[in-house]
């Protein structure tokens, strides 16, 4: 099978309509009738011998196989334009449409407030971002990468350490003015205080209250009866002085520095959590992604210092 002008137009209407979600909508995107689209679709599969799309009256699906071949295609069509863009411009162009998917606490706390910058420095970029409590199938929802919490689900896609966050045991003054501050970790099991409970969305259960200390770890069982699941909620509950909460650094430094949240226990100092950029592809990423995984760097550092 050659790969010709006719498979690269065909790679071409087939990304089109996985973006686009249908035949209709790809064939105005690329100026191109709805049956014109088909046809493409259709030479396509002949030629891959295997069928990329389920098809009904209402509907366009990717099947398994078009998953794979859409994972493949990426990086492929990526490449081309980003060495035609450096053939006619001497550099690559960061510019079109990215979507990215968020952590949604990382998205309000950090990027939130400083993504004018970002949006600033590439004009020609036009960005979406998404904020979900799970992962999902990142290709077939299309987006060009995501930013998650947590150690990343065994999967195709390339996963990117971006930071170790530290965990830390937070209250506010006007808690610690009512309850008094817990003078060790195993104060917490009883109750003299208040504990927010964080369930995990992608296991459905509490996190555990743990406490580090170089090589030592102590386990604690806290029995708050607010659970939340969203950090954002977690944090404006513990600001108010509700209770004593675990939270991370990188999203919580701002308050920390300004005394409205106080650590309770620095001298627990070494448990962390991940921060990583997972991404389609083992080639490498397009300059937009590169772009954005940089500024992402750029801020979390800043933040976690």
């Amino acid at each position: 099978m050659a790969f010709d002008e006719r498979m690269l137009n065909g790679m071409s209407v087939f990304t089109a309509v996985v973006d686009a979600g249908s035949f209709a909508a790809a064939g105005d995107a690329l100026d191109m009738s709805p049956p014109g689209v088909s046809r493409a679709i259709s030479r396509l599969e002949a030629r891959l011998g295997i069928r990329l799309f389920d098809r009904t009256t209402r509907s366009v699906r990717l099947t398994d196989e078009g998953r794979r071949f859409h994972l493949q295609v990426l990086p492929l069509l990526a490449g081309l334009e980003e060495a035609a863009a450096g053939a006619a411009q001497g550099a690559i162009s960061v510019r079109g449409r990215l979507r990215v998917h968020m952590d949604p606490l990382f998205s309000r706390l950090v990027l939130a407030p400083r993504i004018g910058e970002f949006m600033a420095a590439w004009p020609q970029l036009e960005v979406e971002l998404a904020t979900r409590d799970q992962l999902g199938d990142l290709v077939a929802d299309g987006f060009d990468l995501a930013v998650r919490f947590g150690e990343p689900p065994d999967s195709s896609l390339v996963a990117r350490k971006l930071l170790d966050t530290r965990i830390l045991t937070v209250a506010s003054p006007a808690y610690l003015r009512r309850h008094g501050r817990p003078a060790n970790p195993q104060e917490l099991e009883g109750d003299q205080h208040i504990c927010i409970e964080f369930r995990d969305p992608a296991t459905g259960r509490t996190f555990p209250w743990e406490f580090h200390r170089k090589r030592k770890r102590l386990s604690v069982k806290t029995s708050g009866r607010l659970v939340v699941n969203d950090g954002g909620t977690m944090h404006h509950a513990c600001l108010a002085g509700y209770g004593v909460a675990q939270v991370m650094e990188v999203a919580t430094a701002p308050f920390v520095a300004n005394g409205q949240l106080l650590e309770v226990f620095p001298d627990w100092p070494d448990e962390r959590f991940p921060l990583y950029a997972l991404y389609p592809s083992r080639h490498h990423p397009s300059a937009k992604v590169r772009a954005f995984l940089d500024f992402v760097i750029d801020i979390t550092s800043a933040a976690n210092r």
